[in-house]
């Protein structure tokens, strides 16, 4: 090979000595990813989030006291954070690019990362941890991926955020003056629910609650009756804004649904006896038979309203694992509600959690007024924050704190 092929020659080699460099550099930082423990990440997460504290205490007004602090001296120092720019969007773990440096910024400052002067632009293991905390403490699915509902979150003000604290500082001193050893707490804009006794949370259950067209009422009331495998009866608003539209759509539907309709006197009649073109089904009752199937699921339990709302279970059991849960007509379905069941039945006896399951699955169709009727109280907090300095936030769903509301009457 003469002088020039030779020189021709050196850049095929040198590109296929880079290109060997890139993928064993590659391979080295694919074996390194894989030993990340992400889910060891989330628990950690949760573990910062999810503490035995009620959310309805007077330690979180202490704590959320501490958080406004905070906040108002980074506002006074800085003004606000910067929002995450588009490139943002997307980022996870494994990628390397210039926002993941300005993300582990922006999470220093919120308290997810620990400070650090120097920052490169790898999505590493801290920072997948994280992001997996930031969606903790936002109430969104922990993936550890910038995903449209933690970049919406990200993009949120400083100052918005000190107004929700302040806001939800004064709600919890109100709702804390009244509480009892023992209660139920939901949480509407976290969508969950809390079993508090002792000041301390013994059960954390998660929750659909009312979409915004159709609210879960915020009320203080105390919980008398858990019903098994009981019936549905189907409201009239639901009969109004929902059933018949179901209808026209599909004849079969109350069939499919195990729905039977009964007239003033009790007397059973058929879906083609109701002219589904008016509103003439509202004059009738629809009552769907006991099962898993049922919109009750296995459990109601029921608590004193006037608003003929209750917390249930539920078939649709995947709609637990959602960002946004608001989708009933305003009442409150529980994940794993037969813990729940067992512990407000504690006082009469006989029901443990096994008993409770027992009576799901077999059909029991009881109803067990409670020998202690045990409190419930639903809130709206949409700011709150533990003994360990981590500050939760939730969307204002219904609008409360755009409105500036703080105290709220059962009206």
């Amino acid at each position: 090979m003469g002088t020039l092929g030779a020189a021709l020659a050196m850049p095929a080699i040198v590109r296929a000595e880079e290109s060997e460099d890139d993928f064993w550099n590659m391979f080295g930082k694919n074996q390194a990813l894989k030993k990340i423990d992400v889910e060891g990440n989330t628990s950690t997460a949760k573990s910062l989030v999810d503490t035995i504290e009620p959310i309805l205490s007077y330690d979180t007004s202490y704590n959320l006291q501490l958080a406004i602090q905070n906040y108002e001296a980074f506002i006074q120092a800085n003004g606000t954070w910067d929002p995450p720019g588009r490139e943002t969007f997307g980022l996870k773990l494994g990628d390397s690019r210039r926002a993941a440096a300005l993300l582990k910024r922006r999470l220093m400052i919120n308290g997810d990362m620990a400070l650090e002067k120097r920052v490169d632009d790898e999505f590493d293991a801290k920072l997948d941890a994280g992001v997996r905390l930031f969606q903790a403490r936002h109430g969104l699915v922990i993936n550890g991926k910038v995903d449209e509902a933690t970049f919406y979150a990200l993009s949120v003000p400083a100052d918005y955020r000190l107004n929700q604290l302040k806001l939800n500082a004064q709600r919890i001193d109100q709702w804390a003056s009244a509480l009892s050893d023992r209660y139920v707490a939901v949480n509407i804009p976290a969508a969950t629910i809390e079993a508090v006794e002792g000041a301390q949370v013994v059960q954390r259950h998660t929750a659909v609650v009312g979409k915004v067209d159709r609210a879960t009422p915020i009320l203080n009331s105390k919980i008398f009756q858990v019903k098994f495998n009981p019936y549905w009866t189907v409201p009239k608003s639901i009969i109004e804004k929902d059933l018949i539209r179901y209808m026209n759509e599909d004849p079969d539907y109350l069939t499919k649904c195990r729905i039977r309709i009964f007239d003033g006197d009790g007397n059973e009649i058929q879906p083609t006896q109701i002219d589904w073109s008016t509103k003439d089904a509202v004059k009738y009752t629809f009552r769907q038979d006991p099962g898993g199937e049922n919109s009750m699921g296995h459990c109601k339990i029921d608590f004193y309203n006037k608003y003929d709302v209750y917390m249930h279970d539920t078939p649709q059991k995947a709609l637990f694992g959602e960002n946004a849960r608001f989708h009933s007509s305003g009442c409150m379905r529980c994940e794993n509600i037969d813990t729940l069941a067992a512990w407000l039945l504690r006082d009469n006896g006989g029901w443990d959690v096994p008993t409770v399951q027992a009576a799901f699955e077999g059909g029991l169709r009881e109803d067990v007024k409670l020998d202690v009727q045990v409190p419930i109280h639903t809130t709206y907090i949409t700011a709150w924050a533990n003994r360990q300095g981590t500050v939760s936030f939730r969307d204002d769903v219904y609008q409360f704190d755009a409105a500036g509301i703080v105290n709220f009457s059962e009206g």
